[in-house]
């Protein structure tokens, strides 16, 4: 009882672990904090011995004390083992932070000062807000509107900086039902303190309720949304479904490998979609002119963006959003008629 009137009886140095992910980073975490704590207070136990034993005294008389080549070689190689199992470690976290696994649920994130916006598949949105279900591996897809923004969830213990003119993406494998804070951890103006919100972790049973309640306000799905946008804008017109028109056709292109004027394979993934919708001269595709498409940078938000390369992800139904592409030959987008490419486009 009387630890319930402690003062600081409620304190929470560390959130809780609430993703797969939380737990190893922890271990890691706490190893090398042992592994400092340890070496710390060796050194220091060692120089304290060291100063009384050879403190000075009067009447004793120096001696010359040759080096040991085994305790030179003790105290090198046994430390170095250790970083090395500091490395391999947190390289393997790294690189498994950087590989979401191909049944992943994708929800798209943009930042703003100062709000987080998210988007899910069936088209529902929600500010400052992330509702996910539990044991299912989500990925974030995020971009910014502005600024340098940064995403960050303590209790799944991840964290991503969020740059403008990029997408950037983490992932995570919520395992605890709950109510968690996010924020964004990286001073995007003056307004930054109040960028933040809720992730609500739920069970299969609760989410699927949340779905069926219409909790993100849908208004059709984000690849017809998408569809909506690529009409309204006139990209029907160039972009033929099932033939080539005065630019290329992009069924069957998502993450495929395209040949560009300048000799280059580029694989034709998210980035190279957003860039090709907003600054379509930065890359063009062999065949095809400079100037011809419109620049839509300004003109469409980032959330308008990741609707139109859902709707392109969508023409390709074949191709998970996970693969690379690296393995396949290049796809020559160019017309079939040489005499048409006069007239083409740069995507």
């Amino acid at each position: 009882m009387w630890a319930s009137s402690f003062p600081f009886a409620d304190l929470q140095l560390f959130p809780v672990a609430a993703s797969k992910q939380a737990t190893q980073i922890d271990q890691l975490y706490w190893f090398i904090t042992a592994v400092s704590a340890v070496m710390t207070l060796l050194i220091f136990a060692c120089l304290l011995a060291f100063a009384w034993k050879y403190r000075r005294r009067v009447q004793v008389e120096s001696t010359q004390i040759e080096g040991s080549t085994k305790l030179e070689l003790t105290w090198s190689i046994l430390p170095f083992l250790v970083m090395l199992i500091m490395f391999a470690w947190g390289a393997q976290l790294f690189f498994a932070a950087q590989n979401p696994p191909k049944d992943a649920m994708e929800i798209f994130v943009t930042g703003k000062q100062w709000m987080w916006k998210v988007q899910y598949p069936n088209g529902g949105s929600e500010i400052n807000a992330l509702h996910v279900p539990v044991n299912q591996a989500v990925k974030l897809t995020m971009a910014s509107e502005d600024v340098i923004h940064s995403f960050s969830i303590p209790v799944f213990r991840v964290r991503h900086d969020v740059m403008p003119g990029h997408y950037n993406s983490l992932w995570f494998t919520p395992t605890k039902p709950g109510h968690y804070h996010l924020f964004c951890t990286e001073y995007c103006g003056m307004e930054h303190s109040g960028m933040v919100g809720w992730v609500d972790v739920l069970n299969d049973r609760d989410y699927a309720n949340w779905l069926a309640g219409g909790g993100t306000g849908t208004a059709g799905s984000l690849v017809e949304q998408g569809r909506s946008i690529f009409m309204q804008n006139g990209c029907s017109t160039c972009h033929l479904q099932d033939q080539q028109g005065r630019c290329p056709v992009l069924r069957g292109l998502y993450n495929k490998p395209v040949q560009l004027a300048d000799g280059r394979t580029v694989i034709a993934d998210d980035a190279y979609i957003r860039e090709s919708i907003l600054e379509p001269n930065a890359k063009i595709a062999a065949g095809f002119q400079p100037n011809i498409m419109p620049v839509y940078k300004g003109q469409l938000t980032e959330a308008n963006v990741i609707q139109l390369i859902a709707y392109i992800r969508s023409l390709s139904p074949n191709e998970p959003a996970s693969q690379q592409g690296d393995q396949q030959r290049p796809v020559v987008i160019a017309p079939t008629d040489a005499n048409s490419s006069n007239s083409g486009t740069s995507r």
